[in-house]
């Protein structure tokens, strides 16, 4: 998967730091997956670890429903009531058997939604929602190109074959559930095995939840979304964390999904570790006298690695000649005063500030207008 990459320019000093290891020659994949298109992703960082026909657009059936229960989560009040319609109740295919005019609240919705794959569910939603299906529907699209689903288009918030305009690809909603497990009430429903509604009317419902992963088959499982219909056939979106490694793997037309991504969680563990490339703090292996001991990390910065990926990793600072030393000293240091440049395979995956340690800052520097126009830290980095 290409990804484009933001090249610095700054006449200074630059440091580079090698990252060495012994490497062993890594086995490839060989387990194969039965899906049409997959993909497996470390959650923090977001790097793609595994991908096949990774952004073929496809038909995803209810995998959707993770777009719907993070908007309902965000737009919404999870304590409000919602009476059910018409249209909602009728609902065709998977359902929590929702009444006309029953009220329920939208969290128990949500809950029916994740656990069920209640279409119904869907519909009360997006109508309570987003005022209307059509309002809804607006911004599950918005949404999709906001976190950067550049090959996805909604056209319902179940995933039912009702429109041909209703498609994503497997990258596209790993990124979605990448940004769905940030909120921690997302991932709160998401790995619910279990739970049990009541309405205004007594009426009890008991939501066990579809993902066999979470509940029978993979102990590391921390959640996911389940999806079928006729066209689009079997589609498993899961997450998994072991050793504080996350990961996400998605498959799309999988005959065989549990036994794939069981093979992708289980390969994936066996091939990377959380390295930490940078840490917090004073950065090392700096000789330059104006610099050494002096340079401080804002943040850490770890990585998903290889063994074969230690040996092709380096940290690149770049800071600014100190010409202007003494009057650093009388008006305040830049800050940040560079940056730390993280490369494998000569690739940026990460770039953390660096400050000089102990030192009085400037406000607004120069610099760190420059550095605001020319870069942005990807969100998706981890800090540690």
């Amino acid at each position: 998967m290409k990804k484009n990459h933001i090249v610095l320019f700054f006449c200074g000093i630059t440091i580079l730091l090698l990252i060495g290891a012994e490497v062993s020659e890594d086995e490839a994949y060989n387990q194969g997956v039965s899906a049409q298109g997959a993909v497996l992703i470390e959650q923090e960082s977001g790097r793609v670890l595994f991908e096949k026909e990774a952004e073929t657009q496809m038909r995803i059936a209810s995998i959707t429903k993770i777009m719907t229960a993070i908007l309902a989560i965000e737009y919404g009040d999870l304590d409000d009531t919602v009476k059910v319609s018409k249209n909602a109740a009728w609902t065709e295919g998977s359902s929590i058997y929702l009444a006309e005019n029953e009220k329920i609240l939208l969290k128990d919705l949500i809950y029916g939604l994740m656990l069920r794959s209640g279409n119904d569910a869907a519909v009360a939603i997006a109508e309570h929602v987003g005022g209307s299906l059509e309002g809804f529907v607006y911004l599950m699209n918005q949404k999709a190109e906001e976190i950067g689903m550049k090959n996805t288009f909604f056209s319902n918030p179940h995933g039912l074959d009702d429109h041909e305009e209703h498609y994503s690809t497997a990258f596209d909603m790993a990124l979605l559930t990448q940004y769905a497990m940030k909120n921690p009430t997302y991932a709160e429903v998401s790995s619910t095995k279990s739970y049990t509604s009541k309405t205004e009317e007594d009426r009890i419902r008991v939501f066990k939840n579809k993902n066999r992963l979470l509940t029978q088959l993979y102990k590391y499982s921390t959640g996911g979304k389940t999806g079928y219909t006729k066209r689009a056939k079997r589609t498993l979106v899961s997450t998994a964390e072991k050793d504080d490694l996350k990961f996400i793997a998605v498959t799309i037309n999988a005959p065989s999904d549990w036994n794939d991504h069981m093979n992708l969680f289980d390969w994936g563990y066996s091939k990377f570790d959380l390295q930490t490339v940078i840490k917090k703090g004073v950065v090392e292996q700096i000789e330059d006298p104006f610099y050494k001991d002096k340079l401080e990390a804002d943040f850490s910065f770890e990585y998903p690695v290889s063994e074969k990926d230690k040996q092709n990793l380096s940290r690149r600072v770049i800071v600014p000649n100190p010409t202007n030393e003494e009057r650093w000293k009388k008006e305040g240091y830049p800050s940040p005063i560079g940056t730390i440049q993280v490369e494998l395979n000569n690739e940026v995956i990460g770039i953390v500030p660096l400050h000089y340690k102990g030192a009085e800052i400037q406000q607004e520097s120069f610099y760190k207008k420059w550095l605001k126009k020319l870069f942005m830290i990807n969100e998706a980095f981890s800090y540690g």
